[in-house]
């Protein structure tokens, strides 16, 4: 069976700090089968919506700034749009990038999914975050996250210890160069 060549997105954000660490292109898928009550791109729920995008078109346009550092898939639910999700991420990984996925499912339901682009999306995926957003959970002082039962997992980790390990950020600050 042939890639998927187009993904359907709601949008796409080029110099994202909001959707994990460092300066980050975001993606947004279009449709979602969730509908959380509250959530933040509520337009991105119909399937049918947004536009359909060249997934090469989409890498390209990423590499196009050498400041990017990672790729955020968000939605929507990437999830719900897996075969061309899985396919961009592996795109993208193969370019080097940092990739994080926001998805309303939960991890542990996730691994039940007897799908070949599920396996190949979780593989290409370095934090994942987890499951539906719950309004009345929700707080503004989360960091990367909208509500308080939403986990950041770190999915490298996870697969190597046979649990869930939480992503942390690092404390590495870089010096400041001498010539500042």
């Amino acid at each position: 069976m042939a890639a998927p060549t187009h993904i359907r997105v709601f949008g796409t954000e080029s110099d994202s700090i909001v959707d994990g660490p460092g300066l980050r292109c975001a993606i947004f898928t279009q449709g979602c089968k969730h509908a959380c009550p509250g959530c933040h791109n509520p337009e991105s729920h119909d399937p049918c919506g947004g536009t359909e995008r060249s997934i090469a078109e989409l890498v390209e346009r990423i590499a196009e700034n050498p400041m990017v550092q990672g790729v955020t898939l968000s939605g929507g639910d990437p999830f719900d749009q897996l075969g061309p999700s899985a396919e961009l991420a592996r795109q993208v990984k193969a370019r080097g990038y940092n990739l994080w996925t926001y998805t309303g499912y939960r991890y542990e339901d996730l691994l039940q999914w007897d799908d070949p682009a599920a396996a190949q999306l979780l593989e290409c995926t370095d934090v994942l975050v987890d499951g539906p957003f719950v309004q009345e959970l929700a707080s503004l002082d989360l960091k990367w996250r909208g509500s308080s039962n939403q986990r950041l997992i770190d999915v490298k980790k996870t697969r190597a210890q046979g649990e869930i390990v939480l992503w942390e950020q690092p404390s590495f600050v870089p010096p400041k160069p001498a010539n500042w």
